[in-house]
């Protein structure tokens, strides 16, 4: 008879205590003196939020192909798909865009409510697209091929920040930041080309 300080315990497939018979259950007793605690596994490393956002976006279009009837394989999806996905998520944009016969387009500030479609801004979809371009690539797709790099996607980008500049009374702006950080630097080397270049003069008159 089995003693209440025996334990029925399991054993996985492929352990060394697994009987010849093949079966799963082996009965051993506890063993309280040399019990070792497994450590415990580490975390992840948790990922930037620029990073978890382009999971996000790459398996929101991945499930997007998906619903297609029929349903598109990444490896056949071409810039035409990217355009249809573009346009689908405007359903779930929060920028207003008025129309041409609006009283309120090109108003930066409208005056009141009015009944044009709210879109996804032209900001938010060029940030989408590099990151799925990004994670085109990371995913095994070839630069090359990569539709989310289609000159058709920078053309149907570059058309909505201008119509969007028009309607919401916006102009956009391109950064001129690192023009001038190189107009700067330009400047201070050619100061110092002229500094040393006088130094030189006066050694050689004297």
């Amino acid at each position: 008879m089995m003693s209440s300080s025996e334990k029925i315990r399991e054993v996985g497939e492929g352990s060394s205590s697994r009987s010849s018979s093949g079966g799963g259950i082996t009965i051993a007793p506890p063993d309280h003196h040399h019990h070792h605690h497994q450590p415990s596994p580490l975390p992840p490393p948790q990922l930037s939020r620029y990073e978890s956002q382009k999971r996000r976006d790459w398996n929101t279009f991945g499930q997007y192909l998906k619903n297609q009837r029929p349903p598109v394989p990444l490896s056949n999806c071409n810039y035409n798909h990217v355009l249809d996905f573009l346009r689908y998520l405007d359903q779930f944009g929060k920028t207003k865009v008025h129309l041409h016969g609006c009283l309120f387009f090109g108003q930066p500030d409208p005056p009141g409510p009015c009944t044009c479609p709210l879109r996804q801004a032209w900001g938010s979809l060029d940030a989408l697209i590099g990151r799925l371009r990004a994670a085109y690539e990371e995913n095994g797709g070839l630069p090359v091929s990569n539709p989310f790099a289609s000159g058709a996607i920078r053309v149907y980008l570059r058309e909505i920040r201008d119509s969007q500049a028009k309607a919401r009374g916006i102009p956009y702006k391109k950064k001129k930041k690192k023009k001038i950080n190189m107009q700067i630097k330009t400047s201070k080397t050619a100061a110092a080309v002229a500094v040393a270049g006088a130094a030189t003069f006066q050694l050689q008159s004297s």
